[in-house]
């Protein structure tokens, strides 16, 4: 098992019929055969697992990927769970390209993600 790099992009909103390739998150996490998160692995290797938010017209903000209680996961932007962002069954999902991942987001909000790209980390 080796750790991905994994991008999701905005898929089809409301607000964003046609999706945003310019809103997502770029993340760095161990994937086992099935393209699912493997927290043995992940819990070896948390420190690498990171997160990259990327959002039109904003800053992008840097944080890690979060195993937490109850087998969730979440995107973590600073110390303390104000700013976590949970990953919507995620225990379940697969990081496969064209599969959806759903966030919840800072605002409350829980938005659909597309994978466009998973690849190995070299090294």
């Amino acid at each position: 098992m080796t750790l991905k790099k994994i991008r999701l992009e905005l898929a089809r909103t409301a607000e964003s019929p046609e999706g945003n390739r310019n809103c997502g998150y770029e993340l760095v996490a161990p994937l086992d055969a099935k393209g699912r998160l493997a927290p043995g692995e992940w819990t070896r290797d948390k420190g690498a697992c990171t997160v990259r938010r990327f959002w039109v017209n904003q800053g992008d903000e840097h944080g890690v990927l979060v195993h937490g209680s109850g087998g969730r996961w979440y995107f973590s932007y600073r110390p303390g769970e104000e700013d976590d962002e949970p990953l919507f069954r995620l225990d379940k999902h697969a990081f496969v390209k064209g599969e959806y991942v759903s966030v919840t987001e800072h605002d409350g909000v829980q938005r659909p993600f597309r994978v466009v790209d998973v690849r190995p980390i070299a090294g």
